[in-house]
């Protein structure tokens, strides 16, 4: 578990949460809206801990009965609620887990704190059930709820709730905890941070995913040479994507950093900005090689790829297309 101090960005939230355990002015309903993985399980946990906290603190000590209950993921006055189906939560769940559990007092703790990961999924039933504690909760009861998709709740349990907004946290502060917290050598922590585009969660999957080292190694084995390649080998390398159907945005997007990479460096001749950096001599001669116009065309290639995936248009005709503007000079 992690107190606010371990917490990357996110400052102004930080600073609302402890000043309200500070002031004793905590409100019964709050929602983290933001991006899958940007944080919103870890604020509310870390709030929730230091809520209970022993130590009267806004960081939760880590040592007290109550923080080590957290760590153990048992504490009995933070529910967090589950459900069964993956994309919905039932009125039935919300009853159980939540309106009829809420007017049972506190076990041990001066709070009684509900969290509801993926709120978006309450069906509108079950968002109804819920209003009635939002608006009329005991005393010692917090809901919070935690979602991607904020306009998918009620407009009447949006406006009785603190929103508090995770913006997405800066590259460089991803890419430093990458380093420090994970050892993730220099260059790599520049690629996952950008793959990341914010997200702290997905910055640490991608750094610690054998997966994804495998695919950065692949896509780069064909940017690197897809100039040069036969053409059956360009098949052969296409047809490898396609078979990886599940990952090809992320390749997608790995291509994006790579020509993104060449424009800047054909514009500035700096390294220090790019995200392939331990690759500059292949990135020096594509930028000598292609002109301003062929590099944006191929920018504009990879959107138009993306686009014509999600309409579900034959991948293996999509990628022949992309490559096709790749290896026009």
């Amino acid at each position: 578990m992690a107190g606010f101090h371990d917490i990357i960005g996110h400052d102004d939230i930080i600073r609302h949460l402890k000043n309200a355990i500070e002031t004793g002015k905590v409100s019964h309903s709050y929602i983290f809206t933001g991006e899958p993985g940007s944080g919103k399980k870890l604020l509310a946990g870390t709030f929730a801990a230091a809520l209970q906290c022993e130590s009267g603190e806004s960081e939760p000590c880590m040592t007290c009965d109550s923080c080590k209950k957290v760590i153990g993921k048992n504490h009995p006055d933070i529910i967090t609620v589950t459900h069964e189906k993956p994309g919905s939560i039932s009125i039935d769940e919300v009853r159980d887990q939540v309106v009829r559990d809420v007017d049972i007092k506190p076990y041990c703790s001066p709070y009684k704190i509900y969290i509801i990961p993926d709120a978006e999924m309450m069906t509108v039933q079950a968002q109804n059930a819920i209003l009635k504690t939002i608006e009329e909760p005991p005393e010692y009861a917090v809901i919070m709820l935690l979602t991607s998709n904020i306009d998918s709740l009620l407009p009447t349990i949006r406006s009785r709730c603190v929103r508090l907004d995770l913006k997405v946290v800066d590259d460089s502060l991803v890419k430093e905890y990458l380093m420090e917290h994970l050892q993730v050598p220099d260059y790599q922590a520049e690629i996952d941070a950008s793959y990341a585009q914010g997200s702290i969660g997905k910055a640490k999957e991608a750094a610690t995913s054998q997966e994804f080292a495998d695919m950065t190694a692949n896509a780069l084995k064909i940017l690197k040479y897809a100039n040069s390649m036969e053409v059956y080998e360009l098949t052969e390398a296409i047809k490898t994507l396609a078979a990886d159907k599940n990952n090809i945005n992320d390749y997608l997007d790995i291509f994006q950093f790579w020509f993104r990479d060449v424009l800047m460096f054909k514009a500035t001749r700096e390294i220090d900005n790019l995200v392939f950096k331990q690759e500059i001599n292949f990135i020096r001669e594509q930028a000598s090689e292609r002109s301003y116009e062929n590099i944006e065309k191929i920018l504009e290639a990879l959107e138009k790829t993306k686009v014509r995936l999600r309409a579900n248009v034959n991948l293996e005709l999509a990628l022949e297309l992309l490559f096709l503007t790749i290896r026009e000079k």
